[in-house]
């Protein structure tokens, strides 16, 4: 696959929650992806990680494409100055309208919107509809009891071993770039 046409779906929290490492994290991963020549997919919002993810992909030279329900364009200050913008009527069309248009999906620290997403693509994923790669960058650990949960749901009989397979967890941006570029390639 050309570098150049790679497009990454980010889930993200529109809150930059309370470690420093989740924002710097963001912002490392918006570089590196403008540094791969990939496009950023994400939830168009201009605050919390999602603004930082856009503006450091953006101020790198990266190419953005953003997607925000009409009911969050001022809630999570919808970021206009993108290559592409879209605005759905609602969040099931949003997310499949990000999911459409990339390659591979990406989950950083985030809240109960980033949590369904990243269920949402897990499941397409387990049922077969997509074989796209998922990552979880698990920055300071934010994603381990999640991890742990589907570990649980494995464990109890409610999926098979191979949901976990599905899910890629790495801890740092470069082992990211790393595993993205391995997958894509």
């Amino acid at each position: 696959m050309d570098p150049a046409q790679v497009s990454i779906c980010v889930f993200c929290g529109s809150r930059d929650g309370v470690h420093p490492g989740y924002r710097q994290a963001a912002q490392e991963f918006g570089t590196a992806m403008a540094a791969e020549g990939w496009r950023l997919v994400y939830g168009a919002g201009d605050i919390g990680l999602m603004g930082a993810v856009a503006e450091a992909a953006q101020a790198a030279g990266g190419d953005t494409f953003g997607v925000i329900p009409v009911h969050l364009l001022s809630r999570e200050v919808a970021r206009r100055n993108l290559q592409s913008f879209i605005v759905t009527e609602n969040m099931h069309e949003r997310k499949k309208v990000m999911y459409m248009n990339s390659d591979a999906i990406v989950v950083l620290p985030g809240g109960a919107g980033s949590l369904d997403e990243f269920f949402e693509v897990l499941t397409w994923r387990q049922l077969a509809l997509h074989a796209k790669p998922i990552f979880l960058l698990n920055t300071n650990g934010y994603w381990n009891k999640l991890i742990s949960l589907v570990d649980h749901v494995i464990s109890e009989g409610f999926a098979d071993q191979s949901l976990r397979t599905y899910v890629g967890v790495v801890d740092e941006v470069p082992e990211l770039v790393a595993a993205l570029r391995n997958d894509l390639s």
